[in-house]
């Protein structure tokens, strides 16, 4: 399984939790597999007041050409330190991948310690599951409510989140040694 340098992409220290919550995401690929439907409908739901109120929507990364955000604040593609610098200032991670084989966004978003809503879609739910909500196109408004009222839960359960760059590094390891040892 993936996953990510707990070195670089890692919860804030100085995190204080207040309106509007910061929701973001990011992407290298202009795939509009990518997630842009939904992304496209939280930048939709911006415009209305009652939810400007409660939710910011930050996108790191390429936009597709045809893909235009009016309420969504966008930020040129990062990598490495800077990322994960810019993932702690949020609250919450979204992906709307859809067939993904596994991806390293949401990862990279969790270990930065934000609970994450994901759709199930390819291999996005083996590492999202238990920390954040499942949602649909349909269900979103709703699932971003009930994970604020969960918001707790879901941070005490990421200190347990363990995709790490060190724990892949080891069972690639493992399994190169398995082979090894076990080759004819």
């Amino acid at each position: 399984l993936n996953g990510v340098d707990k070195a670089i992409f890692k919860p804030s220290d100085t995190k204080e939790l207040s309106l509007p919550l910061k929701i973001v995401t990011h992407h290298w690929g202009r795939d509009l597999n990518k997630g842009f439907n939904i992304y496209k409908k939280l930048d939709t739901l911006l415009e209305e007041e009652s939810f400007k109120e409660k939710f910011e929507f930050t996108f790191i990364g390429n936009i597709p050409k045809n893909v235009n955000f009016k309420n969504t604040k966008t930020i040129t593609p990062l990598h490495g330190k800077r990322l994960g610098e810019e993932l702690s200032k949020h609250d919450i991670y979204i992906t709307g991948s859809m067939f993904e084989p596994a991806g390293m966004h949401h990862i990279e978003g969790a270990m930065s310690g934000l609970p994450i809503l994901y759709v199930n879609s390819g291999g996005v739910t083996e590492y999202c599951q238990n920390y954040g909500l499942e949602y649909t196109y349909d269900n979103l408004h709703i699932k971003l409510e009930e994970i604020v009222e969960k918001y707790d839960f879901f941070i005490k359960r990421l200190e347990k989140y363990d995709f790490t760059g060190e724990a892949m590094n080891l069972n690639y390891l493992d399994l190169f040694q398995n082979l090894l040892g076990n080759k004819k």
